[in-house]
């Protein structure tokens, strides 16, 4: 073999692994965006989830007792905003997370507040449908907290493996992802006094 054939050879043999090796990657890249959008779709399923318990529980609520309707009427209107704002996996970007990330916070609390004063009812206490939706709530809640970490995971590997070099040749036309953050307030430790 000639000196030149032995070039043409090795470049041929660099471009052929460099091209299995971006496919490789991009292939990668893609299967990890498709997790992103799982995640995302699967933490989904969980805030819809409680809007329908949230839905069962004020139904149970307003046929055991008079309730304080400020209350029930915040929770409702809680639920209608949060339910009306939803993600869309395609396009999601960190102005509509954090819109997102609002309306729940504001169920959250309007919620908390919700279930902290059917403390005062003793009817409601005592009623068997109320506590096993107030668990199911619960359970939920802890099932959101899971499926919010699931997604922010997966977000956190995926913005890392785009940037990566040599990935970042192999990763054209993708975006990082955002992720959940704390709400705000969150740091401070809350004031309990007895």
């Amino acid at each position: 073999m000639n000196k030149s054939t032995i070039i043409l050879l090795s470049v041929l043999g660099v471009i052929l692994f460099t091209g299995f090796y971006g496919c490789n990657r991009r292939n990668a890249f893609i299967g990890m965006e498709g997790t992103v959008k799982q995640k995302a779709s699967d933490m989904q399923v969980q805030y819809q989830r409680r809007m329908d318990l949230i839905d069962q529980l004020v139904k149970t609520v307003k046929g055991q007792v008079a309730f304080e309707q400020k209350t029930l009427t915040d929770v409702v209107n809680a639920r209608a905003n949060a339910t009306r704002m939803q993600i869309n996996v395609e396009t999601l970007d960190p102005d509509q997370l954090k819109k997102f990330q609002a309306a729940q916070g504001e169920l959250s609390q309007a919620l908390g507040r919700f279930l902290s004063i059917s403390e005062n009812y003793p009817e409601l206490k005592s009623s068997q449908a109320f506590g096993d939706l107030r668990a199911e709530i619960s359970g939920t809640e802890n099932r959101i907290q899971f499926a919010r970490n699931d997604y922010n995971q997966s977000v956190r590997d995926f913005n890392v493996a785009i940037k990566q070099i040599p990935g970042t040749f192999f990763a054209w036309g993708m975006k990082d992802y955002p992720s959940f953050e704390a709400e705000t307030g969150a740091e401070k430790r809350p004031d309990i006094s007895f």
